[in-house]
């Protein structure tokens, strides 16, 4: 709980009370301080955030000084005033005792105490002045503060009390950014919202470490706490002895005084009986002192409490949103009852004080925006039924007494003003315009502002005109009211001197005579009401109940609109020029803005009016706008105000109170505007070619959509654009889809390419290696040098040793005297020193005496490129001309030591095991560096390898290398359509083999695909880039200037990081930048290669560069700030950035150059844009032969005209587009599947194509209801009987003989029409989706293979892209860090631009793509692994499935528990474990369970069927308990409000109870109205589609209007029209309009299908349901629980409801599996105990007329445990609990439970023999 305790100035000084109070214990100890942190939003200001707390700052803020500046604080310092105010918060009792023993409680409480200050922290606030008067009713909150944390874990007492005093600094800062002191009365008032902050957090973290909590109660049964369950009473009682000594304190006191002590008097008592803290104690000795107090048993108990807490899962939150929201209308309508007025931290404080532990306190407050109808929109929550109205008219008698104190003339003006009531909590009072009026009406606005603002927390607007008197308007009437106002003062002087009683006969006697009986009917209630007592008391006292519906209305409407400008939306015309919403940072009175409005929301309230949110942001800044509208202006309103539109806005800015948000109300006019952001145009005449561009699929780099990037590039003109992202093409077909879009002869073409990582493996390991053998002379050397270049650096140190058969047979070492100074960081890197090189021979004199000691040798080195590179260029210079072999050890290390990450010198050596003392010195390197080559050598000859080129072509393309080398960027752009797909071999190849945090490409392999490619050197971070920055050699740069077909250059703002960059030495100045590009250019010129000038677009204005500074901010990059302008510029912009090359050479490289490479381009799409279904020989022949073998095998051989005719449609339609492929795949796929013994169920709408149902791929019939005789072939579609089940289930018919044969008829069908599936024209794409066992769903994969063959099956790829939630915490993170507050409506706008930022990549649970004979996965699309796991042996598709599945086959093989339930009832139902007719011969088969068996029908209408009552099993009324598609809270609700009778009530009720807005808020208002009924309401998409056919609508437009709804699309104003004119009547369109999702009938009948298999399985067949059941469906079955009998299972099912809720989710889960064990029981089953040598691991087995559950059953037994246990018994006996741990490695935690539960019967602890067992 919390409590604030206030220490003055002349408490002692600072340093005292930290050191006295702070950071000791509740006991004094030498050496051990507590350890304090300073917190809180004002913390920064100090440099203090999480700082520890010194004594130097207590004192410093004590004597209102700044630490940080150590000027004065805040201006005013009273002297003795309070300096801090002590916040302290205390854990639980229980907490407490339990943090001895589990220090994890100890982190828990403070992160909970943290949570709790940070809402607290929120209603700080500074006191405002009116001139020189403090206004003490009037707060500005400023949500900061500084604060001292210390936590303690004793009492003065020492007993374990875990509790933290958050030490708040009196002061804060303003708005205005001044410090001022603080004012904590609101912070005070608060105190229970943190206290319950506090205890829901702590509560929720004490389940989470596995504790289970029980909520404590007052003596009127209020919940005030909770406590830990494993703690007794006994033990908590016993370590509370400080508050047994507050509490008789407290009793002294009330006996004395006849009263409860005051918060201020408890502080003083707590003080008074408070021990002095004990002397030179230790944490050690107060523990001991505090453990000697439990009993040694006690002691073990507690310590076994926190094992059995570790080993428990984390249980999650429980209450839902909506859960969350019914929370807080149940406590606003309780608290209403007794309140006006609420705070909204009172009603959030109820509602956790409820569910502590079960509310997510985020959630909490976001849900407050989902009840706004029951309050007043600010941050106090006000009675809904206080209107203004209401108020005026409740309490105008009162006001008027209220006024007579005041003013008599002020009164009578009151009563007779009209008063008008406007949108906005407008009050217009009307008055008599008199000589008198203007002078007392500021005395009327006063009490009334006083009264609506103080007393009733209503933001009112009170305006005053005037109307003519008419009749009293007399010179005469005014002096009678002025005589009354003259008598009122004398009235109130007699008062005042005690004369008033002898002068009240006088004053009335004259006050009746000036009325002469016609007063107004105001003045004679407020005579009537005279009793009641003026001022306050009788605006609140007097109040007396009254219902919303007694509200009087006002005749005056405002109009919409005033004025004729057609510009205007709403409320009067204005012209004021409006200001930045950046510069609206406070209350600033009436403003106009304007800017696009981003989101839109309307909310009903009460008095048939809507309240108005929408956000405006002008791109500085965005804010909240609210306004109220009547219900029937609303249409008006809102033609113009909507997402999207300019407006300008004029209205007044105030604080929301609710979410302390800056919101512009009071609006006073709307007009549109136009557009006025601007635009940016490419005006060149001659547009250029962006060649370099990233989009949101480059991995967390990219923010802009490739589609706004390619519209913006066509927008402005420019012939082409190409897509780029980092590795991957998965921006390609997005691409692609705005390029269909176009007209087909538009010549704009994107250009598809990447930026890839490429790795330089054309260096060989032996460079220029001759027939040289690995036993020849080689010198292993090192150099150090000034810098990194060879040409502008020199050497200044040579080490070298020489090797000859392994052996090092000499040395050579020598400074080199460089003639320049050493660079400091080098002389820090290496420790050589100018003074060191002075006498040095120059290189002139060491190369050639170098050169003698290499002699015939060949040259080895660390990175032996930068050392051979410095050797090579000097001998240029000094004219020696040398050709060199030269080994890598680098490179022979990546081959040697793959499981190495890095391979720095120091750390192969450390890996070898080679002592390496003084790194960077030149001779120790060479040495070590010849030690590491030795042993290579003798590693390369084990592997047979005895030379130089052997060496060499055992490191080509060596995938471990290659992981581990650098890479460098650079651009791959496809040609053509043999270019794209060399691309896709590349990427596929980049993330398949050589992924390793990048997706690397090796130059080897692109010189093998390079055929159609185009290759550009990339940017910075290009190897040609980096070789002309490092200034290496110009052999070195002529090779790599050979790979590439262009270069890049790029405007210098994009690498002005290097500037800063230390490990750019070269880079100083932006001339440096530009010559670098100028190098760049002559390099083009030099080799006849075009040289382009990119962007390296990132995003696509320089505005949108917030986006990626957020995004890499929240990546850890600590320069995100400084954001490269990495925009899409125009021609004229990169014109002008490149004009230092000149004006031709800038033309050249911005536009010519550019154009050139994309006239190269050919125009080709991403994906083979062909349709490439698999290819099945004959399989249009083969389908057609299927149905009509089976439909022959149903209806003969002369064929019903039904069957033939649909049949025969539908085959036409299929088999004509090609699909009849698909059908026999899945046929093929399900028939293997119930081969094998498992049914499948279909999914979707296949269930709607008659040919699915022929050919085995569905039990769907969806034929109309009919019969047919199995035997002769009789069948009957048309008669009266048979028609009256039009749009029902064939199921549902009576039974019938055959007339022709007598034998029992089949009745079947559902009527579903095919064009469900696949439209009116039969082209609509099938999508077969099949639902497989979960058991056999890997099979079904593999079996794909089987039938395509091996490398033409691939899983559907997924892309993971940055969620809305993620986003926003990154925005609002980033403004937080950087102390920036930022508006909510501001923090989703930027967060919309984060959004849909590629993360990673993931599979589609079930699909799987197909890839035809005869064709390459590249021509489609690249493959990868999912989430780049190179462990993970799946292989999908780069794109995601979407894309290509309109050229590539996907098939959906879900896993899905039904059929699964199925076969397992089958086995357990045929199995000897049962006694019926049933055996392995004559099997019991799921589908031969009637459809139409009367007593599964029962289930659904009670529970007798099952020969139980329903309050046998808890009060639930029906017997579908776990029955699939029923067995919810919220579908037996459905169930019992229908109450089905039929097979097609069911069907119904799953496509409601599966649809979104379908039935609640919809078809059960209906059903409720009498409207529609289960069967005339909307249930599934068919219905409309059928229903609008057959009253008339044309087939194609209901089919259109079926896909709309079905997809929450609603009805265009046609179609409305269109129904309206078949007579639709209005219920049907309303239900249409709400629908969001629609199910179709075909799925749910395939649904229900099962379930009906099920259900009649738990009828007849109990053992094998309540067995299939728990070893399939239970989420939480616990043998513990559930399996030791009935009355255990009720204990604990009573225990569950009274703590219903505080659940956790696992624990609801248990309460869902309990009430079927319930009903088991019920019905007189039994379990039977488990024996762990017969039981199975996952499996519940029929024993002897009892269920045995399953090894997983029991509690903390995972499936891999339960199989190692089953394997294990397999072995024979175990000898004692040891030998089973043993062979079964089941933890020591479980064996306990289970020798608990007695599982073990007599077996040993151990193996060890006594020497008494043999006598």
């Amino acid at each position: 709980m919390f409590n604030m305790t206030k220490i003055r100035a002349s408490h002692g000084s600072g340093k005292s009370f930290y050191a006295n109070h702070l950071s000791s214990n509740d006991y004094y100890s030498e050496h051990e301080k507590v350890r304090g942190y300073w917190l809180g939003e004002l913390a920064d200001a100090f440099g203090l955030r999480g700082e520890i707390v010194t004594s130097r700052e207590f004192s410093l803020f004590q004597k209102n000084i700044n630490p940080k500046t150590y000027g004065k604080l805040t201006q005013k310092n009273i002297p003795g005033g309070p300096r801090f105010f002590d916040f302290q918060c205390a854990a639980p009792k229980s907490v407490s005792v339990m943090s001895l023993f589990d220090e994890r409680l100890m982190e828990a409480h403070v992160e909970s105490v943290r949570i709790a200050m940070s809402e607290l922290e929120k209603f700080a606030a500074v006191r405002v002045r009116d001139g020189e008067n403090v206004r003490t009713n009037n707060y500005e909150t400023t949500g900061k503060l500084v604060y001292a944390e210390f936590t303690h874990d004793t009492s003065r007492e020492l007993d374990p009390q875990l509790h933290t005093h958050n030490v708040v600094c009196n002061v804060t800062r303003s708005h205005d950014g001044k410090f001022k002191a603080l004012e904590t009365l609101e912070m005070c008032r608060a105190i229970r919202y943190a206290g319950k902050v506090y205890h829901n957090a702590m509560a929720a973290r004490c389940r989470e470490l596995g504790y289970e909590t029980v909520n404590v109660r007052d003596k009127k049964g209020n919940i005030v706490w909770y406590d830990l369950k494993c703690v007794p009473d006994e033990i908590m009682e016993r370590f509370s002895k400080r508050r047994i000594q507050i509490e008789k304190a407290e009793a002294e006191f009330i006996a004395q005084h006849g009263r409860k002590p005051t918060l201020s008097e408890n502080n003083d008592l707590s003080l008074s009986t408070r021990s002095g803290k004990m002397k030179n104690s230790t944490k050690e000795k107060v523990r001991e002192f505090q453990l000697g107090q439990l009993s040694h048993q006690e002691e073990e108990e507690l310590y076994a409490a926190v094992k059995h807490a570790k080993a428990r899962g984390i249980a999650a939150i429980s209450l839902s949103r909506e859960e969350t929201v019914e929370q807080l209308r149940k406590v606003l309508e309780e608290l209403y009852e007794r309140e006006s007025v609420l705070k909204q931290d009172k009603l959030l404080a109820e509602v956790l004080n409820r569910n502590l532990g079960k509310v997510d306190l985020e959630v909490l407050k976001e849900s407050i925006q989902e009840v706004r109808e029951l309050r007043n929109l600010g941050g106090e929550e006000v009675n809904p039924y206080y209107t203004p109205e209401a108020v005026m008219e409740e309490y105008k008698e009162s006001l008027i007494l209220e006024l007579k104190e005041i003013s008599v003339l002020a009164a009578n003006m009151f009563s007779q003003a009209e008063v008008n009531y406007e949108e906005g909590n407008v009050v217009r009072l009307e008055l008599l315009d008199t000589i008198v009026s203007e002078g007392r009406k500021e005395e009327i606005m006063n009490l009334l502002d006083d009264v609506f603002r103080n007393r009733f927390h209503m933001n009112v607007d009170i305006q005053v005109t005037y109307k003519e008197n008419e009749g009293q308007g007399s010179r005469e009437y005014d002096e009678q009211r002025i005589q009354q106002e003259i008598n009122a003062i004398f009235e109130r002087r007699a008062k005042q001197r005690g004369e008033y009683e002898e002068r009240k006969s006088a004053v009335e006697a004259k006050k009746k005579s000036s009325e002469s009986g016609s007063s107004s009917s105001g003045e004679k209630k407020a005579e009537t009401s005279g009793k009641s007592s003026s001022g306050n008391a009788s605006v609140s006292g007097g109040k007396k109940e009254f219902k919303k519906k007694e509200f009087r209305k006002k005749d005056y409407v405002r109009p919409v609109k005033i004025g004729d400008d057609p510009n205007l939306i709403y409320g009067k015309n204005f012209e004021d020029e409006p200001i930045k919403l950046e510069q609206v940072v406070s209350e600033m009175g009436e403003i106009t803005i304007h800017g696009k409005i981003i989101n839109f929301d309307t909310r009903e309230i009460r008095n048939e009016k809507t309240i108005i949110i929408f956000a405006v942001t002008d791109f500085t800044d965005t804010i909240t706008i609210k306004m109220f509208a009547r219900n029937d202006q609303l249409p008006e309103i809102l033609g113009d105000l909507k997402k999207g539109a300019f407006v300008k806005i004029k209205g007044v800015t105030t604080i929301d109170k609710f979410d302390g948000e800056l919101t512009i109300g009071s609006i006073t006019g709307i007009k549109k505007i136009g557009d006025f952001t601007v635009s940016r145009q490419d005006l060149n005449p001659t547009k250029r070619v962006e060649l370099h561009c990233h989009t949101k699929m480059s991995d967390m780099d990219g923010v802009s959509e490739v589609t706004d990037i390619v519209r913006r590039a066509h927008d402005w003109g420019h012939p082409a654009i190409a897509i780029t992202d980092h590795g991957v093409a998965q921006a390609f077909p997005v691409a692609n889809h705005y390029i269909e879009t176009l007209d087909k002869d538009d010549p704009f073409k994107v250009l598809y390419g990447v930026e890839g990582y490429v790795v330089d493996d054309l260096t060989e390991i032996a460079v220029n290696a001759k027939d040289q053998t690995l036993d020849d002379t080689y010198i292993v050397f090192d150099i150090e040098t000034t810098g990194f270049s060879s040409i502008r650096d020199r050497i200044i140190e040579i080490g070298a040793v020489k090797v000859e058969n392994g052996q090092i047979v000499d040395k050579f070492s020598t400074f080199v005297n460089p003639e320049r100074p050493i660079p400091f960081e080098i002389t820090n890197l290496t420790s050589i020193t100018d003074e060191m090189v002075l006498d040095a021979p120059t290189i002139e004199v060491v190369l050639p005496q170098f050169l003698e000691f290499i002699g015939e040798g060949a040259l080895v080195a660390h990175n032996a490129g930068f050392d051979v590179g410095f050797i090579e260029q000097n001998c240029r210079v000094l004219g020696l001309e040398q050709e060199f072999t030269a080994v890598d050890t680098v490179a022979l290390a990546r081959v040697l030591l793959p499981t190495l990450s890095k391979y720095k010198l120091n750390l192969v050596a450390k890996a070898l095991g080679i002592s390496l003392e003084n790194h960077h010195r030149a001779v120790d390197d060479a040495g070590a560096t010849a030690e590491i080559f030795v042993k290579f050598v003798e590693m390369l000859k084990d592997q047979h390898i005895m030379n130089l080129k052997e060496m060499n072509k055992f490191g080509d393309r060596n995938v471990n290398a290659i992981r581990k080398m650098p890479t460098h960027h650079i651009i791959l752009i496809a040609q053509n359509d043999i270019g794209r797909y060399n691309l896709y071999q590349l990427i596929t190849a980049s993330h398949m083999t050589y992924y390793a945090r990048r997706p690397r490409i090796p130059k080897s392999l692109i010189n093998e695909h390079r055929e159609g490619i185009i290759i550009g050197s990339a940017c910075e971070a290009g190897e040609l880039y980096r070789a002309v920055l490092e200034k290496q050699s110009a052999q070195q740069i002529a090779r790599l200037a050979d790979f590439y077909d262009y270069y890049e250059i790029q405007p210098i703002g994009n690498d002005m990081f290097m500037l800063e960059d230390e490990k750019t030495p070269n880079i100083n100045t932006e001339e440096d930048l530009r010559n670098v590009n100028r190098e760049i250019v002559e390099l083009g010129e030099k080799f006849g290669k075009p040289v382009v000038a990119t962007c390296d677009v990132h995003f696509l204005d320089p505005e949108d560069e917030v986006y990626r500074r957020i995004i890499m901010a929240g990546k850890g990059f600590k320069d995100a700030d400084n954001q490269a302008p990495l925009f899409l510029r125009t021609t004229d912009e990169m014109l002008e950035e490149f004009a230092y090359l000149g004006s031709a050479k800038a033309r050249e490289v911005v536009i010519e150059n550019p154009q050139k490479i994309a006239r190269m381009v050919e125009k080709i799409s991403p994906v083979n844009p062909n349709k490439c279904p698999p290819v099945i020989a004959d399989s249009d022949q083969e389908l057609r032969d299927i149905c009509y073998r089976k439909a022959h095998e149903m209806y003969g051989e002369d064929l019903p005209v039904q069957v033939s005719s649909r049949l025969e449609k539908e085959l036409n339609s299929i088999i004509s587009n090609g699909y009849a492929v698909m059908y026999i795949i899945a046929q093929k796929l399900v028939w293997k599947s119930n081969a094998d013994g498992y049914l499948v169920g279909s999914r979707g709408s296949v269930g709607s194509s008659f040919v699915a149902t022929m050919s085995g791929i569905t039990e769907v019939n969806p034929l109309s209801p009919h019969y047919y005789c199995e035997k002769c072939h009789y069948s009957d579609f048309e008669s009266e009987e048979v028609r009256a089940f039009a749009g029902g289930c064939g199921y549902d018919m009576p039974d019938r003989n055959c007339p022709v044969c007598g034998e029992k008829l089949v009745k079947a069908g559902f009527d579903i029409p095919f064009e469900t599936f696949l439209g009116f024209k039969g082209d609509k794409e099938p999508d077969i989706d099949l639902n497989f066992s979960g058991d056999y769903q890997a099979k079904a994969h593999k079996y794909t293979e089987v039938l395509f063959g091996e490398g033409h099956t691939f899983k559907a790829g997924t892309i993971g892209t940055l969620a809305d939630k993620t986003a926003y915490g990154f925005v609002k993170n980033y403004y937080e860090e950087r102390g920036q507050r930022k508006r909510g409506c501001e923090i989703e706008r930027i967060t919309e631009g984060c959004t849909g930022i590629r993360r990673s990549t993931g599979q589609h649970p079930g699909g799987i793509v197909v890839l035809p004979h005869g064709h390459s996965i590249n021509e489609f699309t690249p493959v990868q692994h999912p989430a780049n796991d190179m462990e993970c042996g799946i292989t999908t598709t780069h794109f995601d499935y979407h894309s290509i599945d309109h050229n590539l086959l996907k098939l959906d093989i879900l896993g899905h528990d039904d059929p699964t339930m199925i076969r397992t009832l089958e086995d357990y139902i045929t199995s000897d474990a049962m006694e019926n007719e049933y055996n392995e011969e004559h099997p019991f088969v799921a589908t031969e369970i009637p459809l139409d068996d009367k007593k599964v029908i029962e289930l659904f209408h009670g529970t007798e069927i099952l020969g139980i009552k329903p309050e046998d099993i808890d009060g639930c009324k029906l017997g579908c308990l776990g029955i699939p598609e029923f067995g919810t809270d919220f579908v037996i609700q459905m169930v019992q409000d229908t109450k089905p009778q039929t097979l097609s009530d069911l069907i119904r009720i799953s496509g409601l109870s599966h649809g979104t807005n379908v039935w609640l808020g919809n078809a059960q208002e209906l059903v409720k109205s009498g409207k529609a009924t289960i069967s005339t309401a909307i249930c599934t998409r068919d219905d409309i589609m059928i229903y609008l056919i057959n009253k008339g609508v044309e087939s194609a437009l209901a089919f259109t209007i079926m896909e709309s709804v079905r997809k929450g699309k609603g009805l265009k104003p046609e179609w409305e029209e269109a129904m309206k004119a078949q007579d639709v009547p209005d219920w049907y369109i309303w239900s249409c309009k709400k629908i969001s999702y629609m199910f179709p009938k075909a799925h749910a009948a395939a649904y229900v299908m099962m379930a009906y298999r099920i259900a009649y399985c738990k009828i007849n067949y109990p053992l094998a349901y309540y067995g299939a059941y728990f070893g399939i469906r239970a989420d939480a079955f616990s043998y513990a629980i559930m399996c030791q009998g009935k009355d255990k299972l009720n204990y604990y099912m009573k225990d569950y409801k009274k703590r219903s809720d505080t659940l956790t989710k696992k624990e609801q889960d248990v309460m869902k599996d309990m009430k079927i064990v319930q009903e088991m029981y019920a019905r007189g089953l039994e379990f039977m105990p488990i024996d762990i040598y017969r039981a199975k691991a996952k499996m519940f087995q029929i024993i002897d007329g009892k269920l045995m559950p399953s090894l997983a059953s029991i509690e903390g037994m995972g499936d891999k445990a339960a199989e190692a246990v089953e394997e294990a018994s397999k072995d024979g006996p175990y000898l004692s609990l040891d030998d089973f741990r043993q062979r079964t490695k089941v933890s020591k935690t479980v064996i306990d439970l289970m020798a608990e539960l007695g599982l073990f019967g007599n077996l040993p602890q151990s193996n060890q023999l006594s020497l008494f067992d043999f006598s």
